[in-house]
């Protein structure tokens, strides 16, 4: 199992790590709808296509490597296109702050907090799925906890 892991107290930037060995850095930029993902040196962009309704795009050496696109802005779900496959991100429930990965309606892996008030995510999703793709979409899940936190402190 996967470990998101924040790098500070009150960080957004989380290390993707496997038992004690870090694979991959996730950072959200100041500027929500950006950030980068570093994997063994390589380093992934992520930005929105256009402010507040485009698809969140996963770049690496100018050439787009994932798309996701939020088909309602009513709900926690994500449709994420990657290497000729489609698949859904969604909330676990309306009260929850887990997640679901499916392909084809069929579960393939789950985004949970690891405690009630913890951001540590315990990440198990199939292995066939590429480590660029795990870490787009625990990127993914961590903006929308992220726009979560945002809104509850603004009421």
């Amino acid at each position: 199992m996967l470990t998101a892991i924040p790098r500070n107290w009150c960080s957004w930037d989380f290390a993707l790590v496997d038992g004690g060995k870090s694979l991959a850095e996730i950072d959200m930029s100041s500027w929500r709808e950006r950030g980068t993902l570093t994997i063994s040196n390589e380093i992934y962009r992520v930005y929105r296509e256009r402010l507040f309704t485009g698809a969140f795009v996963l770049e690496s050496n100018g050439v787009v490597v994932a798309r996701a696109t939020k088909p309602s802005a009513w709900t926690r779900r994500l449709i994420v296109e990657f290497g000729g496959s489609e698949y859904e991100l969604k909330s676990r429930s309306s009260f929850s702050r887990g997640f679901r990965l499916l392909k084809n309606g069929a579960l393939i892996g789950t985004l949970s907090p690891s405690g009630i008030m913890s951001r540590r995510m315990n990440v198990e999703l199939t292995e066939e799925l590429p480590l660029s793709l795990k870490a787009f979409v625990v990127w993914l899940t961590v903006l929308l906890w992220k726009r979560a936190a945002e809104a509850a402190a603004g009421t």
